[in-house]
């Protein structure tokens, strides 16, 4: 008996494959097609635009570029296929060096403004692309180069620092910087009105040890300093307290007039460095009395320390107020 030859077994698997192969071959077709058809594309020489990055170096000597021209130039260019196609591909290129000495020699400014035309500096920029791309022309047309004059003056710097000590200890002098000047470089209209400049911020917390840290000095936009860090200079030790009998001087008084003050001395109560610990005298300080307070009625007068070393933490001084007697002839 016959049987229907798409029921044998394994027919439909033998027709699908078959097709399956047909499928391929004609896809394989299509792929070297279209890979003939694109090599032989990129075998013809275009006419098209790219974009080239430029960096513009050494202004003229005391000027500075003070605008910003453009980043990027259009190139109007003529190319084998294969050489655009690698220039697409490529993600990083050298960008195109334009010396702005050279390009403006030779140009009046108007207004500091130098007006360069691309189109004379065309084998200049060529010169940096690759040789198997023509260069044709470059747009913009005009770049505008704004050049401003340089000013340099020494300043002196300043700290802007905050600290925190450990019990029983503070500044053996006032903090430091080296060095205490530096140069700084700009826009004439800039440096005119720059006295001097500050470090960055820093906070020292818990300090019972001198310490030296390099620290960036802060400055404004399109200026330069030298050095651009100073060495920070922080001297610590430890503090004690010491009592120092100070002489109270009488200010304002008639030279025809005497006075007893009662007492005639104050004990003042002070921090002071252990390296400076034998050098605290009373002569040291200056603690007065104004006699032209008496005036006011006052039975007492009120005792003022008006100098004393910059070394020490003045903490309190007793009395504050005194009694006096004026004695007449």
């Amino acid at each position: 008996m016959n049987k229907r030859i798409e029921k044998i077994p394994g027919y439909s698997k033998v027709e699908q494959l078959k097709n399956n192969k047909q499928a391929v071959v004609f896809l394989v077709c299509v792929l070297i097609a279209t890979a003939l058809w694109f090599l032989n594309a990129l075998s013809k020489d275009y006419s098209t635009t790219i974009s080239y990055p430029v960096k513009y170096v050494s202004a003229p000597s005391h000027q500075f570029l003070s605008n910003k021209p453009p980043s990027k130039l259009e190139l109007k260019v003529d190319a084998h296929g294969f050489t655009l196609l690698r220039h697409k591909l490529s993600l990083a290129f050298s960008p195109i060096i334009l010396n702005l000495t050279s390009i403006t020699e030779g140009v009046s400014p108007n207004n500091r403004t130098y007006e360069i035309k691309t189109s004379q500096h065309l084998k200049r920029i060529a010169s940096q692309v690759t040789n198997e791309i023509n260069v044709r022309e470059v747009q913009p047309e005009i770049l505008y180069i704004v050049l401003d004059s340089l000013k340099s003056k020494s300043v002196p710097v300043k700290t802007n620092v905050k600290l925190g000590f450990k019990p029983q200890f503070n500044l053996q002098d006032p903090v430091s910087v080296v060095p205490q000047m530096v140069k700084i470089t700009g826009p004439a209209t800039s440096i005119d009105t720059i006295n001097f400049l500050f470090t960055e911020e820093k906070e020292f917390n818990d300090l019972d040890a001198s310490i030296e840290r390099n620290l960036k000095i802060l400055h404004p936009p399109k200026t330069t300093i030298v050095p651009e860090k100073v060495l920070l200079k922080i001297n610590v030790e430890k503090f004690t307290e010491k009592d120092v009998k100070v002489p109270i001087q009488i200010l304002n008084k008639p030279a025809d007039v005497n006075i007893k003050l009662f007492p005639s001395e104050v004990v003042v109560k002070c921090l002071v460095g252990l390296s400076e610990f034998e050098n605290i005298s009373p002569d040291k300080f200056q603690a007065v009395v104004d006699y032209e307070s008496i005036g006011n009625g006052n039975p007492n007068l009120a005792v003022i320390i008006r100098s004393k070393p910059v070394f020490i933490e003045l903490l309190r001084y007793k009395p504050e107020t005194i009694e006096y007697l004026i004695e007449t002839n």
